[in-house]
């Protein structure tokens, strides 16, 4: 019987627990991946604090998300109740269903690959499916310094559209121009509010919720887009309903956990050989040990971390 190292939850609230496991043997369909890197997401925290998946085992390895190898051949792991329903990726091998798996193409480096199942493909599809964004939108991005926030500033950019971000550190003003930010604002709703009056965004994407999105909603231009994936800084809010009518704007919500995982597969497959060529960047912020999962699960709670924490799990 094979054993690894990895994070388990063992009570929901409690810090993880780094020890050695059993596998499982491989059942039909399965595979045994050896891990070399995995994502640090919300879900993930979520998970741990029994906001998710609580009807999920416990204890259980958590982790949604990673890069490893099969007989040679570099994969990406994602879905498939991967971290939520069964044991997940936070650990140096796993049993995983063959349908969970994702080559990655030549050039792109498993760190990298490694953030793309979650934060990736969630800012991939927001931008170019969702948004529908072109060369003609004028795009904010609000949190756009955290791990999905970041990745698409880097696609609308690509895509030629004028890029605005919004973060709460001026710290972050000219990581995010390397980015590609055109302008950064600095603060909240208020200071929001203010300075993107003459920009006038055609499309906002919001992983913020709370009062940002009523603000969102005031500020956008006439038919404009509100493209709403999370709610990080708050799950309910005042809408203004006469600015939302009255400019015949259009809200749209991208939730990917009720996706089907074959339609996630599709535009994973997309968004890496956006990755691949250079359409779409993913900044890591750090490349953390497995033993700090804990310290890497604060860190992305303070929202402490710019862009995408990754645990390095090759020596688990």
């Amino acid at each position: 019987m094979t054993r690894t190292t990895a994070a388990r939850l063992v009570g929901h609230g409690q810090p993880l627990r780094v020890e050695e496991v059993d596998l499982a043997e491989p059942g039909p369909d399965e595979v045994v991946v050896t891990l070399a890197y995995a994502g640090v997401n919300p879900v993930d925290r979520y998970g741990a604090l029994g906001g998710v998946a609580t009807d999920g085992p416990v204890p259980r390895t958590l982790g949604t998300e990673g890069t490893g190898r099969v007989e040679g051949r570099a994969v990406l792991i994602r879905g498939h109740g991967l971290g939520t329903s069964r044991d997940g990726l936070w650990a140096g091998a796993a049993v995983v269903p063959e349908a969970a798996l994702t080559d990655v193409p030549d050039g792109v480096d498993l760190p990298e690959a490694a953030a793309m199942g979650v934060a990736g493909l969630t800012a991939w599809r927001v931008v170019t499916e969702i948004g529908q964004v072109a060369a003609s939108d004028r795009v904010l991005v609000l949190g756009s310094n955290g791990g999905v926030g970041s990745i698409a500033v880097s696609v609308a950019h690509r895509l030629g559209a004028t890029v605005w971000g919004q973060t709460m550190d001026a710290n972050n003003t000219e990581w995010l121009a390397r980015r590609g930010a055109d302008h950064v604002v600095v603060g909240g709703v208020e200071e929001l509010s203010g300075a993107t009056a003459d920009f006038a965004p055609t499309v906002v994407i919001d992983p913020l919720g709370g009062a940002f999105t009523g603000a969102s909603i005031e500020v956008l231009a006439p038919h404009g887009r509100l493209v709403i994936f999370g709610t990080s800084a708050g799950p309910t809010g005042e809408l203004p309903l006469r600015s939302l009518y009255r400019k015949g704007l259009t809200v749209l919500g991208y939730g990917g956990l009720i996706e089907p995982d074959e339609v996630l597969a599709k535009a994973l497959k997309e968004a890496l050989g956006a990755l691949a060529d250079g359409r779409l960047e993913v900044p890591v912020e750090a490349v953390l040990p497995l033993a700090e999962v804990n310290d890497a699960l604060s860190r992305m709670a303070s929202r402490g971390a710019r862009g995408k924490l990754v645990l390095d799990v090759s020596g688990a």
